[in-house]
């Protein structure tokens, strides 16, 4: 499956965060579906003395219909962490944008609304500076 175009960005500014990537792509299997999520990733948490895993789903929404790359995304994330809570990962499950993305389609109240009730947590990463801008739970 091909990477979305903004996918070396965000795993680089995981990496520039301290994370350490785990699997590109992160593959979950469960019965008959083998599906494979962007990536997932590691980082240690010295106070705990254990670590914080997350898998990530990164879209860049530069499509023609937003409303129909939504659709698809939450599709995919809603199956994503249905496996994954019944194969028990301890993965935490995130959906990466850009900030220009994030910016034009994400403040809208519609669009607030959804991923609050869907509770999709988002990491919003600067593609130019491959950075990350905030975590959103």
């Amino acid at each position: 499956m091909a990477k979305d175009i903004i996918h070396d960005a965000v795993k680089n500014a995981l990496i520039k965060d301290g994370w350490t990537i785990t699997a590109d792509p992160f593959r979950i299997q469960y019965e008959e579906f083998d599906l494979s999520a962007d990536l997932s990733a590691e980082r240690s948490l010295a106070a705990e003395k254990g670590s914080r895993k997350i898998v990530v789903e990164i879209k860049s929404f530069v499509g023609r219909s937003f409303v129909r790359e939504l659709q698809q995304a939450m599709g995919q994330y809603s199956m994503y962490l249905g496996f994954m809570k019944m194969l028990d990962l301890e993965h935490k499950l995130f959906m990466a944008v850009s900030t220009l993305a994030y910016k034009r389609y994400f403040g809208q109240r519609a669009v607030k609304a959804l991923l609050q009730q869907s509770q999709i947590p988002l990491l919003v990463v600067n593609i130019e500076q491959e950075e990350i801008v905030k975590w959103i739970s």
